[in-house]
């Protein structure tokens, strides 16, 4: 197949250089609105070439579009793909508005393309743990259960939107934490059998006043820097997510998960995890705790060159290995050694979506998943400007079922 990747920022190159490794992928060619930028790549990572607008890319004989563009941009650009025949990776989220998630499923079913988003967390080690788990029932019945992404501005954001945002940047910083929400979400869904139906969400004001997150000046006239949010699933459990902006934390796990069931309970933190399993019967005193922490380490590898211009804050998103519980067999030989990033996910979404395109089977987190990983948090948003009233989710059904 041949890949032609819209947008050359800062995450596409850590895709484009796995796509050139994989053993089905022929080319893969590259665009941008910074010209300068898109022919930068090709001469660094030596890619099959360029054109000169995304139209032209999409007019091309190219198989597949990769959407890697500003994030409330990504609906728009799938629809345009999938109307012009191509397949469709896109990083997220899937969109930023309801009535483009809806259109994007739609589009998908009538043609029959692929679709695939690029979540992350669908391949966190504690979410690959927790899925396997719940579904040899060893949690018993997950009643509730709570994902967090947790991404301070100062750690690499004001760069990261300086990067791609320009001189109107800060009015595009303050996207609202909850239309960016699948890595909390995605975290939680990626393991339970289930969909959220409703919501209710509280947005905290930012009170720094740096002229970020405020609505004079924020595209969305959005004042939420951190946003807490409370669903019910479909199986009658609860789901609690934040997504905080603000918030003095550092390092670690910027997304993390934790699972209460009624037999067992798997809690993480920024830095560990632990699993608690009860006896049978009243005595409580032979249960265990047991430390996982150690399944779901990825040591850290080194950031491949061309990165000088990344944030070293970000660093650790471009620089992590595979852990324990990571099933490597799946994976390309090309891969080995190759880099990595987000806890180990890099390697299986490039593989996931070549896969899908060239076997013509539906990825695990396609179109259908993908809404509910991302439908939640724009109804949240909703919410959130409304005062925290509860509000339903519209769910656009269950899709074929992934390959694998």
């Amino acid at each position: 197949m041949k890949i032609g990747v819209i947008g050359t920022g800062q995450f596409a190159r850590s895709f484009i250089s796995l796509w050139q490794l994989h053993p089905d992928v022929e080319a893969v060619y590259v665009t941008d609105l910074i010209l300068e930028r898109a022919a930068e790549h090709v001469e660094r990572y030596q890619i099959a070439g360029s054109f000169d607008s995304a139209e032209e890319m999409l007019a091309s004989d190219v198989d597949a579009i990769v959407v890697m563009t500003q994030r409330w941009t990504h609906g728009q650009w799938v629809l345009k793909a999938l109307e012009a025949g191509k397949h469709v990776y896109s990083a997220v989220p899937m969109a930023s508005i309801g009535s483009e998630i809806e259109a994007i499923v739609k589009k998908v079913e009538e043609t029959g393309l692929i679709y695939m988003m690029g979540e992350t967390s669908y391949y966190n080690p504690a979410v690959v743990w927790a899925r396997e788990k719940v579904a040899a029932g060893e949690l018993g019945r997950v009643f509730y259960s709570e994902g967090d992404y947790v991404h301070d501005m100062d750690n690499g954001f004001y760069n990261a939107y300086r990067y791609s945002g320009g001189e109107n940047w800060k009015s595009e910083a303050s996207y609202p934490p909850m239309l960016y929400p699948t890595h909390a979400i995605g975290g939680v869904l990626g393991a339970l059998p289930t969909h959220a139906t409703s919501v209710s969400c509280i947005g905290i004001p930012d009170d720094r006043g740096d002229g970020v997150f405020d609505p004079e000046v924020s595209k969305w006239g959005n004042t939420f820097s951190n946003m807490s949010a409370l669903f019910e699933l479909a199986d009658g459990g609860v789901m609690r997510t934040n997504e905080f902006r603000r918030v003095g934390y550092w390092k670690g796990h910027e997304s993390r998960f934790r699972f209460y069931g009624t037999e067992s309970v798997m809690e993480q933190t920024g830095d560990g995890a632990t699993w608690s399993v009860k006896t049978e019967g009243e005595d409580y005193a032979k249960g265990a705790t047991l430390d996982i922490s150690d399944l779901f380490y990825t040591h850290t590898t080194q950031v491949p060159e061309g990165f000088g211009d990344v944030d070293p804050a970000l660093m650790q998103s471009f620089a992590s290995g595979l852990a324990k519980v990571h099933d490597r067999s799946r994976l390309p030989k090309e891969f080995e050694g190759a880099h990595n990033g987000h806890e180990g996910s890099h390697h299986f979404l490039a593989d996931d979506f070549v896969r899908a395109v060239t076997t013509n089977t539906q990825p695990p987190v396609n179109a259908w998943v993908a809404a509910r990983f991302t439908m939640p948090g724009v109804v949240a948003y909703e919410s959130a400007k409304q005062g925290g009233v509860r509000l339903p989710i519209p769910d656009l059904g269950d899709g074929p079922a992934p390959a694998w």
